[in-house]
């Protein structure tokens, strides 16, 4: 087969229609040519293995020691590198609170990896959030979110905004929910003080999402359901969840699932620059992070600070710890995000004509084995023999 060319046979496929046992996949250039029939001599033999989609992560502020709120494209360009390796093929970056001009330089450099077709899109975290659930946050760079200033940051992706947590209860919440919304913008409720009446108020003004869903917000009260239940209960809502064992037990996430099902969730990291490294210090936009045991907290206060989460360990424990289907991790982890960013046409299943961004898995131990973006092999392409020849 020329290199531009190949075939993949013998796999477990996890499609949008169910999952085939063993399938093949043909790959022309950048994307899937077809998909079915006869394994052929010179097929790569991935007997033994699992074919999903490109993870797509909504919401990832760092990994492989880098930060995408440095400002420092190459920065950017580790960041995105370490999880693309970990399979995840599609990336938005979050910002973190910082000064607005600051953050409007971080969007200029993140716009050009947009454009380069690094990223897929800027997500702005802060500074328009709650003092109350700040997390890891600077409290005094936080601002009400005057509309005027939610268009200044919006303007600086040029083009490539395509989300803000804010909260919607401060002044010029709600009016920056329905400005973003008529920009096309997603409007994400998160740390936030929010009560379940506003909560509902946002999501009438054009909020679809939930940001790390339970973390930094109200938690629920039987006379005060408060934004949680809000956010789950509607179903024009797509909830993140940070699935590492630190940010929510199982449980939590089961319930989650139980109320509002694969298909309105989002399987994210919130990774910051220690996501692929070891423990040790690291920034998180101005503040310190001390990483201990693989759980990020700020050296001051101690709030938990992102996570070390890569999506093909969110994938492994979907699966082994929760106990979801395959369709319903890959629903969670690839459709649903891509179809939110409006992607969906071209990323998010295994489909012919769309990208050949593929994560193959040990079908026994849900490990990473190999990852392939727009037909190139990222990593792991040398562990599998061509049919018909030699092992």
């Amino acid at each position: 087969m020329t290199a531009d060319r190949t075939a993949l046979a013998g796999a477990r496929l996890v499609l949008p229609g169910g999952v085939i046992d063993a399938g093949r996949i043909s790959v022309e250039g950048t994307r899937i040519a077809g998909l079915g029939g006869e394994a052929e001599p010179g097929d790569l033999d991935l007997t033994g293995y699992t074919v999903v989609p490109g993870f797509v992560d909504l919401h990832v502020h760092g990994g492989g020691g880098a930060s995408y709120a440095s400002g420092i494209a190459e920065e950017a360009l580790t960041a995105a590198r370490t999880h693309l390796e970990h399979g995840t093929t599609t990336t938005m970056a979050s910002t973190v609170t910082g000064e607005i001009d600051e953050v409007c330089r971080q969007a200029a450099v993140l716009s050009e990896l947009v454009e380069d077709g690094v990223l897929a899109g800027i997500h702005f975290e802060g500074p328009f959030i709650s003092h109350n659930r700040c997390g890891a946050h600077r409290p005094d760079l936080l601002r009400d979110p005057d509309p005027a200033l939610v268009r200044k940051l919006a303007d600086a992706g040029r083009g490539h905004t395509k989300m803000f947590t804010l909260a919607p209860e401060l002044p010029g919440g709600l009016e920056s929910v329905r400005m973003l919304s008529e920009l096309g913008i997603i409007a994400a409720v998160g740390h936030t003080d929010s009560d379940y009446e506003v909560t509902l108020e946002a999501i009438d003004a054009g909020a679809t999402v939930a940001t790390h869903l339970f973390n930094a917000m109200p938690g629920i009260q039987h006379r005060a359901p408060g934004p949680i239940v809000a956010l789950l209960e509607d179903e024009r809502v797509t909830v993140e969840l940070v699935n590492d064992g630190v940010h929510l037990h199982p449980s939590v996430v089961e319930l989650a699932y139980g109320t509002a099902g694969a298909e309105r969730v989002a399987l994210i990291t919130d990774a910051m620059g220690a996501a692929g490294m070891g423990d040790g210090l690291y920034p998180l936009g101005p503040l310190q992070v001390r990483v201990e045991d693989g759980v990020a907290r700020l050296v001051e206060g101690g709030s938990i600070a992102g996570s070390t989460l890569t999506l093909d360990v969110a994938f492994r424990r979907a699966v082994t710890v929760l106990g979801l289907s395959l369709n319903q991790a890959v629903t969670s982890l690839s459709t649903v995000p891509a179809r939110l960013m409006g992607l969906g046409d071209t990323i998010g299943t295994l489909e012919a004509g769309k990208n050949a961004d593929l994560v193959v898995l040990d079908s026994d131990s849900y490990e990473l084995a190999a990852v392939m973006r727009r037909g190139e092999w990222i990593v792991g392409a040398d562990r599998f023999a061509r049919a018909g020849n030699p092992a």
